[in-house]
């Protein structure tokens, strides 16, 4: 059985595992998020007394919301009944400090670029020692373990400390959510508790993609994110998908507060 909350999933991992229910015989359940957006851990303390449950599955952060999941407080639960505990953390890995131990997961992914500002197409894997034999990789070939930049960004983020980034990281979003809610007819849409570096929003009138052909004629860099992407039991059409998206500005430790002005001042 696995679990996994409604809103913040990423679509590629919800059809892998609905893929791999439907071969192995297993259920998915879908977790509701609780009134902040985040996933809503009651309801799975609930599943995980039933019984019978074999993984837990989280995003740490979604990649069209600024919230940041309460991991820590889900991989409790899942130590105290040993169930696996799988966390992708793409979005949160090279902006916050990631403690294993701390987050109590048997598996955390990540991928190099984002916020780690590795190379593309990089990605690494923690499995927990005392689940690793349980584990096989699905593919292997000549090229798995080819030394690349990824190492160099990990290294260079560890060296500047990532309690120092992260408070620079959430200091900067905070300043970038509070300038840009403040413009008539944009609306922020981060959720939950907790917060990080993306910070996503709408104007009133406005497509997302044309937003952010405007701002790139200025130099500013902002993406777009499709929410669809981000929503386990929806099917997208062609009109959601025009409709459906959100510009998303994220911050990193070396903007500055003079950016955000002036990405404030064009949407003004």
């Amino acid at each position: 059985m696995f679990t996994q909350r409604v809103q913040g999933q990423y679509a590629g991992n919800v059809v892998a595992r609905r893929q791999i229910a439907c071969r192995n015989n297993l259920e998915v359940v879908v977790l509701d998020d609780d009134a902040d957006g985040q996933v809503d851990v009651e309801p799975l303390q609930r599943e995980i007394e039933r019984g019978n449950v074999g993984m837990v599955a989280l995003t740490h952060v979604p990649m069209a919301n600024g919230l940041v999941d309460p991991a820590v407080e889900v991989g409790r639960r899942c130590r105290a009944d040993t169930v696996m505990f799988v966390l992708d953390a793409c979005q949160s890995v090279g902006q916050m400090p990631l403690d294993v131990h701390l987050l109590g997961c048997d598996v955390l992914v990540g991928t190099g670029r984002k916020f780690l500002r590795g190379p593309r197409g990089t990605a690494f894997v923690y499995v927990r020692s005392a689940v690793l034999g349980e584990l096989e990789t699905v593919m292997l070939d000549g090229h798995s373990a080819v030394p690349t930049g990824l190492g160099r960004a990990a290294d260079h983020a560890v060296s500047l400390g990532l309690e120092a980034v992260q408070e620079r990281v959430v200091g900067l979003a905070g300043q970038l959510r509070f300038e840009v809610a403040a413009v008539p007819s944009v609306t922020v849409h981060d959720r939950g508790i907790i917060r990080c570096g993306i910070v996503t929003f709408s104007v009133k009138g406005n497509n997302a993609t044309n937003i952010k052909a405007n701002l790139a004629d200025h130099r500013i860099n902002v993406s777009v994110a499709p929410l669809f992407s981000a929503q386990v039991d929806r099917v997208p059409t062609v009109d959601t998908i025009k409709g459906d998206m959100v510009v998303r500005a994220s911050v990193h430790y070396y903007n500055t507060e003079a950016e955000i002005q002036r990405l404030v001042g064009f949407l003004r």
